[in-house]
């Protein structure tokens, strides 16, 4: 099913992260209670603080209520991400220094009993003084333990939320769960409910991601999402689905900078279509990209290089050595590459910087080098496989020309299988491999498959020299060349030999 803005009669109020309202379709349903839970460290302070400047911005009366953490500290956060609370009026309710005083404790009845009472009481003047049209409640935690029990809880939490509905007022509850019984009493009272996680892993930096668990009377964008704390805020990534995108767009071929490598799609490479270039390493995949992203970039085209393995520097001299010059291309815009680290990466903060190259830049060419660095970046294959299959549709959508460059293990001789199969994602599959002859490593290249179109069934000789790489004639003097291990069938001219006989011809 296709999603797009809500088009019902609700207002909706902006959250203030632009993820987020892509994720809601639109923004927070206005007037409404809403519930943000998540464990500490998962951004809710953040996010509480976005959806109020958000307001603030537009001449709107915001109220922070703080129940756990004081001004100061409150004031430290926004700091942290130049947010300016000048805006916001802010009530900090929280034990002062009397209460460590045991003379001050009470005796005829429970301390919660007070306090409750006190706290309640405290924050309702404040409403009604600010008249807030945005409130965050920062954190229902605690009045869950100054009502002491879950009845005298869920009656507070519907007393509030019809308080509110008359009020024309916003309210955004942060809560920390801590237990089953008492996370299904806020949840089933609020009108929505937005559920933060954090993922610790093994190695490199810990993955964050939301939900919309619930939204009462609206469409919103299912299933988990990325997002990352940055200097600044929140940033959401929403999930990809394909079937959202579409673009017109004419059938055209992709030419690379050698002839002899074109001739073996019969041509070129039509737009729209994604090819996977396979073998071990060394045999000359990024340099086969770095073709058709130079001659993309000649005929003025845009291109997106994302490179998770190899160094930047090293690709670009490597390229420059074989008569592929990218810099003036990049210094122009024209290539845009970006290096990734996958410790450092969540597989949503990578969809959103691929729909922004090609939505917001126009770019025909997308190579992601290599697959083996970006399943790294994920937290486990089966998500790789569903990632690449919504990216690979996407692009195939948008008329994008895309490459997936995945390196296999071993060098010469039988592959060793690999636990990742794309070939069936791939419309185009080019195979590379090494094979021994007469005392030296050879590259062989040899087009598999294609969807769309005529390809040569020949295994050609692939030779890189100063002046470039070039496609040889094919290898019809050898059997078992994509094994590795070859068999020499042809004259004794050798292998030399034959290939300047029939260069010759």
């Amino acid at each position: 099913m296709q999603l797009s803005r809500n088009s019902d009669d609700l207002q909706r109020v902006g959250s203030g992260v632009a993820g987020l309202d892509d994720i809601l379709l639109g923004g927070w349903p206005s007037n409404h209670l809403y519930l943000l839970e998540g464990p500490p460290g998962t951004g809710k302070t953040t996010i509480a603080l976005q959806f109020l400047l958000e307001g603030a911005a537009r001449g709107e009366r915001v109220l922070y209520v703080t129940l756990s953490e004081s001004k100061r500290e409150l004031e430290s956060v926004a700091k942290s991400h130049d947010l300016n609370l000048e805006s916001v009026d802010i009530l900090e309710y929280s034990p002062t220094e009397e209460s460590l005083n045991p003379a001050n404790e009470y005796s005829a009845l429970h301390p919660a009993e007070v306090e409750f009472q006190d706290t309640m009481q405290t924050i309702l003047q404040k409403i009604e003084e600010v008249r807030p049209a945005r409130l965050a409640f920062d954190s229902f935690s605690e009045i869950r333990l100054l009502a002491r029990d879950s009845l005298r809880y869920r009656r507070q939490v519907l007393a509030l939320k019809h308080y509110f509905l008359n009020r024309s007022c916003t309210v955004l509850m942060l809560d920390e769960p801590s237990s089953h019984t008492q996370d299904l009493n806020l949840r089933s009272i609020a009108h929505g409910v937005l559920s933060l996680e954090r993922m610790p892993r093994d190695y490199g930096m810990e993955r964050r991601r939301l939900r919309v668990a619930k939204l009462r009377g609206s469409s919103f964008r299912e299933g988990f999402h990325d997002y990352n704390i940055l200097r600044g805020g929140v940033q959401a990534y929403p999930r990809l689905v394909a079937n959202e995108h579409h673009a017109d767009w004419k059938p055209q071929l992709a030419k690379s900078t050698q002839p002899s490598l074109d001739s073996l799609w019969g041509g070129g490479l039509l737009f729209g279509t994604s090819t996977l270039i396979t073998g071990p390493a060394g045999t000359g995949k990024s340099t086969i990209v770095s073709a058709y992203a130079k001659a993309a970039a000649d005929r003025g085209e845009r291109v997106a290089l994302f490179n998770f393995d190899e160094n930047v520097s090293t690709l670009l001299t490597r390229s420059a050595q074989l008569g592929l010059p990218l810099e003036q291309h990049i210094e122009s815009g024209l290539i845009h590459l970006r290096h990734f680290d996958p410790a450092e990466v969540s597989p949503g903060e990578f969809t959103a910087e691929l729909r922004n190259e090609v939505e917001d830049r126009n770019v025909r060419i997308v190579a992601i080098d290599t697959i083996n660095g970006f399943v790294n970046a994920m937290a486990g294959e089966h998500r790789l496989l569903l990632q690449m299959h919504e990216m690979n549709t996407y692009l195939n959508q948008k008329g994008v020309l895309s490459f997936l460059v995945l390196s296999q293990t071993g060098f010469i001789g039988p592959e060793t299988p690999s636990d990742m199969d794309l070939s069936y994602l791939a419309d185009n599959t080019l195979l590379l491999r090494y094979f021994e002859a007469e005392g030296e490593v050879r590259k062989a290249i040899s087009v598999v498959k294609m969807r769309v179109g005529n390809h040569e069934k020949t295994i050609r000789e692939l030779r890189f020299t100063s002046d470039g790489f070039y496609v040889g004639e094919p290898l019809r003097a050898f059997s078992g060349v994509l094994t590795g291990l070859p068999t020499y069938t042809g004259s004794s001219l050798g292998l030399d030999g034959a290939m300047n006989e029939q260069l010759s011809k």
